[in-house]
């Protein structure tokens, strides 16, 4: 079936800005290094994320006359650190804590790889004094009525001919429903749903398989009973009409495309305003997941396993939970989903197997505020660092 929607504009060609520093025969050795980065079997996001940081360090060293890593000492590093400190964005914001240490740990791990290979005699960023971030809660925090008003902003009523320039708004708002559903339903990162093949989401089971997540682990995750009835929807309705080439993956741009970033960024960013809702991304879903479920009383443990925290201390106890009883406890504390469960209603409510058995201790015992707050702090920073790219 035919793409309904418009064409792709081209985008017209700018003229790239000139790298002073382009000549710099740093650059080479920092080329060398994300190579290595991904040779050694880290993912290709973390060379990005090093490429990016050394880049803006280069260019500030090669302002100041230094073209070798030899000629880079401590002092030199903590005039670099002192500038990102009082580096002001365009729109006059300063850069956060999170972009602040990630880019300094770039140029960090690159100091220790030219020492490790012999490049330079001695490490000059050995000694750095890096505050980690500290703890803070997320800059936007969406209520559940947030979320519904959203969602209910979304257009998605029935098409009423293919012909028809109201079915391309139709078509586009079903497809965007879904991916928010499964955002807020889930919890994905957004590049784990951009990521998303068919296969690896099942409506009928109620699950999604999150492939080479952050840290390169897989894992398995719920699937709420409304998210799952949007993607069936899509999948369906939508799909079909967006697809133009021989690809798996799930939700497609207007252009039969995978999903850019950016794009991705834009689209979420449009609804939020919509309903008057400033400063949100993607990540603002994942956000509220797993605040709206704690808030029901789901332990931390299964927020944190669903969500794939592995550098949490929890991380021996919540890894070894089932998926099975991980998809109870989300039925039981998840507000989104079709039917609401509870511990005295008969088990065929919903008609889903798994989603809606009762639990020998269906509320787990309350979590302190404190692991709460500590919990949603380091869930804000995980994504600090991305949502400053794309507002800059």
């Amino acid at each position: 079936m035919p793409n309904i929607l418009p064409r792709k504009r081209r985008r017209p060609q700018r003229a790239r800005k000139t790298d002073p520093s382009a000549a710099n025969p740093l650059h080479a050795w920092a080329a060398s290094f994300c190579e290595w980065t991904v040779v050694r079997g880290l993912a290709a996001s973390t060379a990005y994320t090093r490429e990016r940081g050394l880049q803006g360090f280069i260019q500030w060293v090669d302002e100041r006359g230094i073209r070798h890593p030899g000629e880079v000492t401590r002092p030199v590093l903590q005039r670099y650190q002192r500038h990102l400190y009082l580096h002001r964005k365009k729109d006059g914001q300063a850069l956060s804590l999170g972009t602040q240490h990630s880019r300094l740990m770039s140029v960090v791990a690159f100091f220790k790889w030219l020492t490790r290979e012999g490049h330079i005699l001695s490490n000059p960023a050995a000694d750095l004094d890096i505050a980690k971030p500290r703890l803070q809660l997320p800059r936007l925090l969406l209520s559940v009525q947030d979320v519904q008003n959203v969602l209910n902003a979304i257009p998605t009523g029935e098409v009423s001919h293919p012909s028809d320039a109201h079915s391309g708004t139709i078509l586009r708002g079903i497809r965007d429903r879904a991916m928010l559903e499964v955002l807020y339903s889930s919890g994905l990162r957004k590049g784990e749903l951009m990521r998303l093949v068919l296969g690896e989401i099942d409506t009928e089971r109620g699950t999604v398989l999150v492939r080479q997540g952050k840290g390169r682990k897989d894992r398995l995750v719920p699937l709420g009973e409304r998210a799952a009835a949007w993607v069936q929807r899509y999948l369906l309705e939508v799909r079909p009409q967006l697809l133009v080439a021989d690809t798996q993956t799930v939700f497609l741009s207007d252009w039969g495309e995978p999903w850019e970033s950016d794009r991705l960024f834009r689209v979420v960013r449009g609804y939020l305003l919509a309903v008057g809702i400033a400063g949100g991304t993607c990540h603002a879903f994942r956000h509220a997941c797993a605040t709206h479920m704690l808030e029901g009383g789901a332990d931390i443990r299964h927020i944190q396993r669903m969500l794939g925290h592995s550098q949490l201390n929890t991380t021996e106890i919540y890894t070894h939970v089932a998926i099975g009883q991980l998809k109870a406890v989300h039925a039981l504390t998840h507000p989104a989903r079709m039917y609401r469960v509870t511990t005295d209603a008969p088990a065929q409510q919903t008609g889903r197997e798994g989603a809606d058995q009762r639990l020998d201790d269906p509320r787990p015992q309350p979590v302190p505020k404190a692991a709460q707050i500590a919990f949603l702090a380091d869930l804000a920073a995980e994504n600090d660092v991305d949502d400053e790219s794309e507002s800059i």
